[in-house]
């Protein structure tokens, strides 16, 4: 896997169908041949993200998660991260896996561009950037 992906992109697919974060999540999880790579401080942030939300309630938060759970491989990232230290967070898990790039639509993470060598992108441009064809040969 190429990425990881940031909390709000999964709270944000779960809530909004048709949206950036909800096509790149259709894209990225339930492939039969790569799983993706997420942590226990993010699935720990999209659940308080769920509860959080009004029309969620326990059971649905519950389901959700399941559904998440079930569709990642949950990987032990370096170090001990709060629930806003999402920059130490996200870089951690990245190197953890081996990938330089973290879709997310956080603003801090997005102006920030990248940290430690890990970029943080948005959902729409990286469904641009897999979706646009190579150029052709010269």
């Amino acid at each position: 896997m190429e990425i990881i992906l940031a909390p709000d992109v999964f709270v944000n697919a779960s809530v909004a169908l048709g949206s950036p974060p909800e096509a790149v999540v259709q894209r990225v999880l339930g492939k039969d041949d790569v799983r993706a790579v997420s942590s226990e401080w993010i699935l720990g942030r999209v659940r308080q993200m769920f509860s959080a939300m009004p029309e969620f309630k326990d059971d649905a938060v519950i389901a959700q998660m399941d559904l998440i759970s079930g569709l990642v491989e949950v990987v032990d990232a370096e170090g001990e991260f709060g629930p806003e230290a999402w920059e130490e967070a996200l870089v951690a898990v990245a190197k953890k896996a081996s990938v330089t790039r973290v879709v997310t639509d956080h603003p801090d993470l997005l102006e920030m561009e990248d940290s430690d060598g890990v970029e943080f992108m948005s959902t729409e441009a990286w469904m641009i950037e897999v979706t646009t064809p190579p150029p052709p040969p010269e």
